[in-house]
């Protein structure tokens, strides 16, 4: 079927509702607006749905999640975990309540109970429920930190991280395969509770997860000696980090803690926010105005859903604000935690950190000081969640830290996914402990510079949306991958990585070798002097990323040649 005839079913077909219809009349005649609708089913892809919200099988719409939790629906009823049931969570997004109600209607018309929380939670908070629970898989309904036009849908497995492969492919090919939207079930919720079939959880659950995040504390006499001197400005954008990371600071004792008040309580439409995202510095615009009206000692920002904390601390040298990126939270936090572990005796045999591809070097340098292994991984969070399940199998590791440099981390095991509100207070005793020693958090961070090298990321996207975007982001790739450059911007191409063809070619002999991590669709370039790019198409938005990192001999330095490469890959373009 065509667009034009999909836009027609969607238009005639009694399945579908008043409003959708209305929406669609709407557009009538517009066959760009039509084609970019219903050229294709929204793609459910290894991290879910994401997309935008409309009528249309291309957007976020409770058909299209309806169509997505019955081909869950139908993998779990072949793997014969029924019932376990699901766990469902959602945040402040458009739509996330409405569609946390389809998802678990869908699953309970299918014989497969739903634990829906009755309220907006972090996605860790998920990861956490469905292993406590014991569920047979997990739902987030979010768009992470998306434009407020977007919503998503995020599965998780009973390890408590989102889906890999082989089982991704197997669930993908399910949901691909409800082709007819009449096939999908669904029920009432009256008769879905009667049936016991939909349960409502929350306070129990919130009161077990705070528990566990306070085993991850290192010092708390440290925290209760210094908790009073130190003043903490947080924004939860909107979303839903405002009640637990408030909740846990106060409960470990810390007083003086701000919140920013146009952005503390729920606001789909993200009213002064151009972009809900702690990498964005616009996004800090009212929570630097009221740090410097208390004079806050850090700026804590968690993303809608809460899996990512952005920082900013206060400078007495330059008295301003200094941004830290993830990679620089991570591993200001890493240091905190291994050190600390170390300190007090509590470190755990063979400790392991697990980073991605494209995060920081300086991990590299940390690890070997410490002693603690490194495993390296694809970029995205369940990969390193993946890591935490293989070494409780296999018994030969333990997991002491995980991150990526897209402001995510994990300290503990009790979630699978990274998860800000740990973040949120750790980072809040590495302050304390700062404190306790007379520096700031900026100080300790250019006391790591000085000992592990001024290591300094940045990134660059290429956005192009639509039918062509999709064509020309494809060929980009494919010139990279088939005639890779022998130097950027300067540096010399050491080695090339193809995820996709499981290849590393040594740039001056030509041998290859195995890459060691599974099939995907990244390039990664090793240049000299530990500088290092990748490219790889966004899983989320049209867009192909850029990652690269540099090694410097002092801040302007490092940012000098950051500069210098991120041009030496637009010219690549």
């Amino acid at each position: 079927m065509g667009y034009i005839e999909e836009y027609k079913f969607w238009l005639e077909d009694d399945y579908f509702d008043e409003a959708t219809k209305a929406e669609l009349k709407a557009i009538e005649g517009d066959e760009a607006q039509i084609e970019d609708r219903f050229y294709k089913d929204l793609e459910f892809g290894t991290g879910g749905l994401r997309g935008v919200l409309g009528a249309g099988t291309n957007r976020m719409n409770i058909y299209t999640v309806r169509k997505a939790s019955q081909g869950l629906a139908n993998y779990i009823i072949k793997e014969k975990t029924c019932e376990k049931g699901v766990a469902i969570a959602y945040d402040s997004r458009r739509m996330s309540p409405e569609f946390a109600d389809e998802a678990g209607l869908c699953l309970a018309a299918n014989g497969i109970k739903a634990y829906v929380f009755d309220s907006l939670r972090p996605t860790p908070e998920l990861s956490f429920a469905l292993r406590t629970l014991g569920c047979t898989a997990g739902i987030v309904v979010t768009a992470s930190h998306n434009p407020p036009e977007y919503n998503g849908y995020k599965v998780y497995w009973e390890d408590g991280a989102q889906i890999t492969s082989p089982r991704d492919k197997a669930i993908i090919a399910e949901v691909r395969a409800v082709t007819d939207f009449h096939s999908v079930k669904t029920m009432s919720k009256e008769d879905a509770i009667k049936a016991g079939l939909y349960q409502s959880i929350g306070k129990e659950i919130d009161d077990r997860y705070m528990v566990e995040l306070k085993k991850q504390i290192i010092h708390p006499d440290i925290i209760k000696k210094v908790a009073d001197e130190i003043k903490i400005v947080y924004t939860p954008f909107n979303g839903t980090g405002n009640i637990p990371a408030r909740r846990i600071l106060d409960e470990i004792g810390f007083k003086n803690v701000y919140v920013v008040p146009e952005q503390e309580n729920p606001d789909p439409n993200f009213t002064t926010l151009e972009y809900p995202n702690p990498e964005d510095p616009k996004a800090y615009k009212l929570a630097l105005k009221l740090a410097k009206e208390v004079k806050a000692d850090i700026i804590l920002a968690t993303d809608p859903d809460a899996d990512r904390l952005g920082i900013y601390a206060y400078d007495t040298k330059s008295g301003e604000y200094m941004p830290f990126t993830g990679n620089m939270s991570g591993m200001l936090i890493a240091d905190y935690v291994l050190s600390q572990r170390i300190a007090t005796g509590t470190m755990p045999a063979n400790p392991t950190l697990v980073k991605t591809i494209v995060t920081t070097n300086m991990a590299d340098v940390i690890v070997k000081k410490y002693g603690v292994g490194m495993v390296e991984v694809l970029t995205g969070f369940k990969y390193i969640g993946e890591q935490i399940k293989w070494f409780l199998e296999k018994g030969d590791r333990n997991y002491v830290f995980g991150l990526e440099e897209s402001y995510g981390c994990l300290a503990g095991t009790h979630a699978r996914d990274k998860d800000a509100i740990v973040a949120v207070m750790l980072l809040c005793e590495v302050a304390a402990y700062c404190r306790s020693q007379g520096k700031t958090v900026w100080d300790r961070m250019i006391e790591m510079y000085e000992e592990y090298g001024y290591f300094k990321e940045t990134q660059y996207a290429l956005t192009l949306k639509g039918v062509e975007g999709s064509k020309k982001i494809a060929g980009i790739m494919e010139k990279l991958r088939n005639d890779p450059p022998t130097e950027l911007g300067g540096y010399k191409v050491i080695e090339f990585r193809d995820y996709d063809r499981n290849v590393v070619k040594d740039m001056a002999t030509g041998a290859t070798k195995e890459t060691g991590l599974p099939q995907s669709n990244v390039l990664y370039f090793v240049l000299n002097d530990d500088a290092w790019c990748c490219a790889r198409p966004s899983g989320t938005e049209p867009k192909l990323k850029f990652y690269m990192g540099v090694k410097g001999n002092s801040l302007e330095d490092a940012q000098a040649k950051n500069e210098a490469l991120t041009e030496a890959v637009k010219a690549l373009l």
